[in-house]
């Protein structure tokens, strides 16, 4: 048989440029809709126009794309739906520095200019992820593109808004919401990022207002936004305070007086157990006031510095505070109050913040009028759903923090101050609400008094009055509520019925676990709500990738590995695979360098093991059925561990027990395959034992390599396509793709006993190799092997494996007996039922080699002693990090157990010596 050839060397840049554009080419990818074939879909986590691709993008998409693969193969009608997210703030962000360095403001542009510079910029460079992703590998439906800001998209996003608006699910209210005051836009509570900080304690007196020399002590963190306060607080059932409930008191450095009122919100053990209440600036206190019927004075503006005037404040303290911002106005009011003798003390006290997600800026709570979502009667269902396992979470666990978060839910604030985004289909006519109109930055707004027209349409007279002076909602919708829409939107709702029926809902959603709120339970709730079922019947949730020490990744740090980086040192098979590999559930992945290093030797290892294969092919002209007959033993067993590879990589695939499924492919091909099978058939595939037995390994080998290459092609994509489109097919296999070939079945094959036969041959071969290693012999030299078993059954096996045995033990004799006498200068060794002794007089130099076992040992002794005296130091075991100390003991076993060896080669030594 002709064959064809592969290059001496693997270079991945050669090879993934090649098939990524024939797949493409040829539309492997593509879903059909009129397929007879079951489908499997998956809608991709549409990554930020703004992005590049990372850790997290990598690990994430190349398990889909694992499972995409894998589903193709096995004949399935694949959807994978990719697609972009119009990120509002990223985007907005990027796009207002980008204009700075050329010296332009966005409010300069206007919102119609700035958002035409937004697509211009998304024209020209925006989306290159996608680009990326292909390089990934990633085998979407790129037909089938998507983009949130799409006009298609736009529409829909449109269309839901409006009918839960008809329905009374969505509202207009002036509360406090989390406010970003470096972006200018309100953001929801999980797009907040916590931090742990020290702060001070300050605890101010508040005199009594009656006249008399008494006060109650407050104590806050927050002492700048004492000039809202509307009240102070004490707990009911608090009797130290219990004569001064419904009494004023003067608040300090203002002329107002307010009351001393009773909550069970206070928590009696902070601070003197009473707290200041400001309604306009902490959610707690706002809640407070809405009980009590307080009040709001919001002292700060949009960028979080004070206003100009607030009410009823001296004047001389507005003079000194007006305009700075609140961190400065906090360092001003404390030092006033500390001249008037108003603070009596502070101390050190931890608390959280909230930091904006995007840019880190210290958020507020402002008061502002906003959209929002109706959340209690929407989350019903999604909550029933996981809890009849219509969706489920893999690993279970996840499906706690799904609950945790949706029974606890809060109305969804969705408005977004920013021009990058939907607008709102809210307009306003001014002639009826003119009395409620404010500006920001130039920008005309609407209080929550004002009365909206909300319409698909963009009307041109006010329905109430008649008026046309009417203009439109300025806030746009928080990213995530289109994201939210993406599974069924992406299939055509409200219009595409045939599509949405053959993959709503979609198959499994492969996610972090840190948008869980963001979007997975969100899109749950808008799935339920639009098309009365779940966008998905499974959720793997995937693990962080961190550093090889287990630390997050971060450019702070300088420990952020660059996949684009990688890909290009190790090719993308490597870095595929060790994701792959890494990717246990419910475990972080701690990615080092070595471990891709070790998986591109991998790739090598399947690269040479093809241009064997195909070397070996001369005079093969047919493909023989295999039958038991014609088979060897070692075709036999690698046979039986090929059936064992295929069911544990299904099983695997369908668990998403993704490094199970990578580790049975690794062990299989490198371990079973190439270190054992092709040594044993080598003498074959010669000629050495015949022309049957040459061709019958040849088909064996042609067979393994074929279904090795598919079960690995999910996961390693590029190289197994270059093998496949090289080696010959069965002719039932003419698949011009291995994309789109079949994917390995376990064969109906019954080779036990043959298992079991070659586990004892090569516990024999293992065993020669090991008396060598402990007596120093080289591998590659040759020794006389005796084998005494008094079992016939094993002596008929040893006998008829001799070619595997010499091959593979490197043997220049070999006997096998029912009775053997040791040898007096033999090393020994036990497998099952049978005593192995290999001479070893003129192989080694017994003295010289005793002195080299006892120096090794008192080497390793020192070094372990060394460790031992540093692992029982209690200073190094508190101060040292926690990789130093794990590896500190993985030494030490290690070198107890290389003691322990070399101490057992000593004993045999001096048990020769004796003899």
């Amino acid at each position: 048989m002709k064959t064809k050839e592969l290059n001496k060397v693997y270079n991945p840049k050669v090879v993934e440029d090649k098939w990524s554009k024939y797949w493409q080419d040829r539309g492997f990818f593509k879903a059909d809709t009129d397929s007879q074939r079951e489908a499997f879909s998956m809608v991709i986590p549409p990554p930020n126009v703004t992005g590049s691709l990372h850790m997290g993008h990598a690990l994430n998409n190349t398990l889909q794309d694992i499972l995409a693969r894998f589903k193709r193969m096995q004949g399935f009608d694949v959807l994978w739906v990719p697609g972009m997210d119009h990120a509002g703030i990223a985007t907005q962000n990027v796009v207002e520095k980008m204009m700075a360095k050329e010296g332009i403001e966005r409010h300069t542009l206007g919102r119609k200019g700035f958002v035409e510079r937004v697509w211009k910029w998304k024209k020209e460079s925006g989306g290159r992820i996608i680009n990326q992703l292909k390089r990934l590998g990633a085998s979407c439906d790129w037909s089938r593109e998507q983009f949130t800001m799409s006009p298609e998209l736009s529409r829909v996003v449109k269309e839901v808004f409006i009918r839960l608006y008809e329905e009374g699910l969505i509202y207009r209210d002036e509360r406090l919401i989390i406010w970003c005051p470096r972006c200018l836009t309100a953001l929801s509570d999980i797009e907040v990022e916590h931090e742990e900080i020290s702060a001070k304690l300050y605890y101010i007196r508040y005199p009594i207002a009656d006249g008399k020399d008494s006060f109650i002590t407050v104590a806050t963190t927050r002492p700048e936004t004492m000039l809202g306060d509307m009240a102070v607080a004490v707990h009911p059932d608090d009797e130290r305070y219990s004569g001064y409930i419904g009494t004023k008191i003067l608040l300090p450095l203002t002329a107002r007086k307010i009351p001393v009122i009773a909550d069970v919100m206070v928590d009696r053990e902070f601070g003197t157990g009473a707290v200041k209440i400001t309604p306009a600036h902490d959610f707690n206190d706002f809640e407070v006031g809405k009980r009590h019927r307080l009040d709001r004075i919001d002292i700060f503006d949009e960028r979080a510095h004070v206003k100009a005037e607030i009410k009823d404040i001296d004047k001389g303290v507005m003079e000194k505070i007006s305009g700075l911002h609140a961190h400065k106005a906090r360092e001003k009011v404390i030092h006033i109050l500390k001249e008037k003798g108003f603070l009596t003390k502070s101390e050190d006290y931890g608390h959280a913040i909230g930091r904006c997600y995007r840019c880190k800026t210290v958020i507020e709570p402002y008061l502002s009028p906003q959209w929002f979502v109706r959340m209690e009667s929407l989350v019903k269902e999604p909550i029933k759903a996981v809890e009849e396992d219509k969706t489920k979470f893999v690993p279970k666990g996840w499906d706690n923090t799904y609950f945790e978060w949706m029974r606890n839910i809060k109305d969804w604030c969705i408005s977004r101050q920013i021009w990058w985004g939907h607008q709102i289909p809210a307009w306003y006519c001014i002639k009826c609400n003119g009395e409620e109109i404010f500006e920001i930055h130039g920008e005309r707004r609407f209080t929550a008094k004002a009365r909206p027209i909300v319409s698909r349409i963009d009307p041109e007279v006010c329905p109430t009055c008649g008026g046309s002076d009417i203009a439109r909602d300025n806030d746009v919708l928080d990213t995530w509520f289109s994201s939210a829409l993406w599974p069924f939107t992406t299939l055509g709702w409200p219009e595409g019925a045939e599509e949405l029926h053959r993959y709503y809902p979609t198959s499994v959603l492969v996610t972090g676990f840190d948008i869980i709120f963001f979007w997975v339970a969100r899109m749950m709730i808008m799935g339920l709500k639009f098309m009365n079922d779940v966008p998905f019947h499974e959720v793997y949730i995937h693990a962080l990738v961190r550093d090889a020490e287990g630390q997050k990744m971060s450019k702070s740090k300088g420990n952020v590995i660059d996949p684009l980086i990688i890909m290009d040192k190790y090719g993308t098979d490597a870095f595929r695979f060790t994701l792959a590999a890494m990717a246990s559930q419910g475990r972080d992945i701690k990615l080092a360098e070595e471990r891709i290093e070790g998986y591109r030797n991998f790739c090598n290892k399947i690269w040479n093991l093809a241009r064997f294969t195909l070397m070996n092919l001369n005079g093969f002209n047919s493909q023989p059925i295999l039958h038991d007959t014609k088979l060897t033993l070692a075709d036999k067993w690698i046979l039986i561990r090929l059936k064992y590879a295929i069911e544990a990589v299904r099983k695997g695939m369908d668990g998403y027990r993704f490094n199970d499924v990578a580790n049975a492919v690794y062990q299989f091909i490198w371990h079973e395959l190439c270190d054992w099978y092709v040594e044993f058939i080598k003498s074959d595939l010669k000629g050495d034992n015949g022309e049957e037995k040459r061709n019958t390994a040849q088909a064996v080998l042609l067979k393994v390599l074929r279904d090795s290459i598919k079960l690995l092609h999910p996961i390693m994509p590029f190289i197994t396509e270059e093998i496949w489109n090289v080696i010959p097919r069965e002719r039932t296999e003419e698949s011009e793709s291995i994309t789109v070939a079949a994917f390995p079945t376990p064969a109906e094959v019954v080779f036990s006993e043959a298992e079991m036969d070659m586990n004892v041959v090569m516990d024999v071969i293992k065993a020669v190799r090991n008396m060598k290693s402990e007596m120093n012999i080289p591998p590659s030299s040759f020794v006389q092997l005796i084998c005494q078993t008094d079992n016939e059954r094993l002596q008929s096996l040893l006998t008829s494996a001799r070619g595997y045995l010499a091959s593979l033990a490197k043997l220049s004799e070999f006997e096998v007996s029912s009775y053997a006498e040791r040898p007096a200068d033999a090393a020994s060794a036990v497998v099952g039922e049978i005593e192995l002794y290999v001479p070893l007089k003129g192989l080694v130099d017994f003295a010289e080699e005793e002195k080299r076992l006892i120096k090794e040992i008192e080497r390793l002794s020192k070094e372990f002693d060394g460790l031992e005296r540093r692992l029982s130091n209690k200073d190094f075991l508190n101060k040292a990090p926690d990789e130093v100390v794990s590896e500190s003991r993985e030494r030490l076993n290690g070198i107890m157990e290389k003691k322990k060896k070399l101490g057992e080669a000593l004993v045999r030594i001096r048990d020769i010596k004796a003899d």
